[in-house]
């Protein structure tokens, strides 16, 4: 089997996982707050990261380094995750996933800010056709906007930010170790959200699949994504990424009886175009530089 079509295998368990993460987190939402969601969801990682760097031979490699810039890392994505699973429960499905895909546009204006990158005229043009989307699938107006909006866009990017801090810290980190810190830093960061108010609610027992659900399709969608990058170049995984889009927009309308939206669906398409064009650019450039 060629790379290619490995990749794309992989890509099909990331674009079912997100999926599934979605729908388990409206489900649950009944039952409990974001923060509560992330409180269970980040116990059930750490047994989890556990359990399979123990059973691979990889837990050795879990080390407490440069605590700071997890915290910090794990801090962004713990705010994005919350704004996440709060805006699916508020606007469509489909338009929280449009708006999460503006996340690399957010990472190409902080990588000057945090990794010291520069800021090219493709990015900076991919930046501007990026918001035109936006203004496309947000519609802004007196009418439209909602904090549902505000949150979805919030989440990425805060997801932005962990991807650029996910970044620095690769460069002497383990993923063992970021996935480590990521469950325990955020369980934290999760029973101190959950319990502020002197009540943190136990799941029911109707709740604990979506639950775990939601633990194993966080953790199993970046896996496969990753994996898949590593086989075949982000200019082939991208497009099948996009898939997310079309996948939630028909899951929502199947079992929310959420109306397919055109101009999402299009505003998702020009900001796909603005990711993709700057993909496409950087590995021309990095080809013909070797």
């Amino acid at each position: 089997m060629s790379p290619t079509l490995t990749a794309a295998l992989w890509m099909t368990g990331s674009i079912a996982s997100f999926t599934a993460m979605a729908v388990a987190g409206r489900e649950v939402s009944l039952d409990l707050d974001t923060f509560e969601i992330m409180l269970y969801r980040s116990l059930i990682g750490i047994f989890i990261v556990l359990s399979v760097t123990t059973a691979t031979g990889t837990r050795s490699r879990i080390r407490a380094q440069k605590l700071g810039l997890h915290a910090v890392r794990n801090l962004a994505h713990f705010t994005g995750q919350n704004l996440w699973f709060y805006a699916l429960t508020v606007i469509p499905l489909a338009q929280v996933f449009a708006l999460e895909f503006t996340s690399p546009i957010w990472v190409m204006l902080l990588s000057p800010l945090v990794l010291k990158e520069s800021l090219t005229r493709t990015r900076a043009f991919s930046a501007v056709l990026g918001f035109i989307g936006i203004l496309i699938v947000a519609r802004p107006s007196p009418e439209t906007l909602s904090p549902g909006l505000f949150a979805a866009a919030g989440a990425a990017v805060s997801f932005a930010a962990t991807a650029v801090f996910t970044r620095r810290l690769t460069r002497t980190e383990s993923i063992p170790s970021i996935l480590f810190f990521l469950t325990v830093m955020q369980a934290v960061f999760g029973l101190v959200c959950a319990g502020i108010d002197g009540d943190i609610t136990l799941p029911a027992a109707e709740s604990w699949p979506w639950v775990v659900l939601i633990a194993a399709a966080g953790l199993l969608a970046h896996f496969c994504l990753t994996t898949a990058l590593s086989l075949a170049p982000a200019t082939v995984v991208m497009p099948i990424d996009f898939a997310r889009l079309p996948v939630i927009a028909l899951v929502g309308m199947l079992l929310y009886a959420e109306p397919l939206d055109p101009l999402v669906i299009l505003g998702a398409a020009i900001i796909f175009c603005a990711n993709y064009l700057n993909i496409w650019v950087e590995t021309t450039q990095s080809v013909a530089n070797k």
